[in-house]
């Protein structure tokens, strides 16, 4: 038995989680091209080995002829005088297997077996790396910060690095030697040099992971988060939904005191979370999706994906938000292209009137608010209304700041992304 060397492919199997099957291939491969580099050929040698002991012998079947004076080509034939020695029914034109010693390698030929057994390991190492991170490809991982490359962050993910480039990096987030961060896996690619992991801190999915993490009905399909919308490093707007009529969404995921949504706000370094309820009436969800601010009316257009919302004259600068944000993330998070007016001016503004709509107030029918899908265009806005709570860090509801007195017109564009 082989001890040295079954002891040598254990460890190699432990530490490297390669099979011991990649290794068994690896050895016989090695010694054939150990074989090649000696007698100059190696397509008649065999190798034969016992994967429970690791004990193994090299053959090279060589024909047999009749004299020593008819051999050729030592490597492939054999005179019938020798061939007996071996098989003694051998008889020419047989193949007869002749045992290779494979101790008799020369330095360079021994040399060149080590190295094909090592290409092989490094390539079954990156294989294994590879398979890993694929299936964590749209997940996320932790990671340690270690170093800068250019622009971008090398992340320490434990069986590879991961790449934290200039644009997946939250704006303002300061990351340090050492820290610990989640990742979002975006793409692991194989290349020659082993697999290239790319991940971010900017992606929306990274929020709705750390929801599913965090909260146990989410996890458990009870709860559902049906769409996000994010500006890392400043807010984030989700919508809820339960399955179950007796769970509250946005209670669940807040947690006992905000416990939950303040260890996600932690996570973010102090990225704002607005959690609302989805609602499958446009019109309700808009509302849902702009406060805090109060909305008097929304008029949606499912078929154009628009709609147009009134609120109070005071309510304006709090609706649209700081330089457009509660608008414009209101407006991703619903899909829908929003103009939003105060109360005075919608009185003069067409569409912005029930009479436009309905002969009389009276006939206004709810069903004819709004839907849910993506869009957002510059000067329309998605709406805001009551059903959603935003938190700070220490978890704790608040109202949300208004925008300046004088920076938006009366339904005016809030301001570019």
């Amino acid at each position: 038995m082989n001890a040295e060397l079954k002891a040598a492919m254990e460890a190699l199997t432990k530490e490297k989680n390669i099979s011991s099957d990649t290794l068994f291939d690896a050895i016989e491969n090695a010694l054939v091209t150990a074989c090649r580099n000696s007698f100059g050929k190696a397509g008649n040698v065999r190798v034969v080995m016992d994967r429970e002991t690791c004990d193994y012998s090299v053959f090279a079947d060589k024909t047999v002829v009749e004299t020593k004076d008819d051999v050729m080509d030592p490597a492939i034939e054999i005179a019938l005088q020798d061939a007996v020695k071996i098989r003694e029914e051998a008889q020419v034109g047989e193949l007869v297997a002749v045992p290779v010693d494979s101790q008799s390698f020369g330095r360079i030929a021994a040399q060149t077996a080590k190295n094909v057994i090592l290409q092989k390991i490094r390539e079954e190492e990156r294989n294994v790396v590879y398979d890993y991170f694929s299936d964590k490809q749209k997940n996320i991982v932790t990671g340690v910060v270690q170093r800068n490359v250019g622009r971008g962050i090398s992340i320490n993910l434990g069986k590879a690095d991961g790449l934290l480039s200039e644009k997946e990096q939250v704006p303002g987030e300061r990351l340090r030697t050492q820290d610990r961060v989640r990742v979002y896996v975006l793409e692991v690619r194989s290349t020659p040099r082993g697999p290239r992991i790319l991940v971010s801190r900017t992606h929306p999915e990274l929020v709705r992971r750390l929801f599913e993490e965090e909260v146990a009905e989410i996890r458990d399909g009870v709860v559902e988060i049906k769409s996000i919308a994010r500006e890392a490093g400043s807010r984030t707007k989700i919508a809820v939904w339960s399955n179950d009529p007796n769970v509250d969404p946005v209670g669940a995921c807040v947690g006992l005191n905000g416990s939950r949504v303040s260890n996600i706000v932690d996570e973010l370094r102090g990225e704002k979370i607005d959690i609302v309820n989805w609602d499958e009436n446009p019109g309700n969800f808009i509302q849902n999706a702009l406060s805090p601010a109060k909305i008097i009316a929304v008029f949606a257009d499912p078929e154009e994906k628009t709609a147009k919302v009134v609120v109070p004259d005071y309510q304006l600068s709090l609706a649209i938000g700081r330089e457009g944000q509660n608008a414009r993330l209101a407006a991703r998070l619903t899909g829908y292209k929003i103009d939003i007016k105060d109360e005075t001016s919608a009185k003069d503004a067409p569409g912005f009137r029930y009479e436009d709509y309905f002969g009389d107030e009276d006939e206004y029918d709810e069903e004819y608010e709004g839907t849910y899908e993506e869009g957002y265009e510059e000067g329309e806005y998605a709406a805001d209304g009551e059903g959603g709570e935003e938190y700070a860090a220490d978890g704790e509801a608040f109202e949300g700041e208004p925008a300046p007195e004088g920076e938006f017109e009366e339904g005016a564009d809030a301001a570019e992304e």
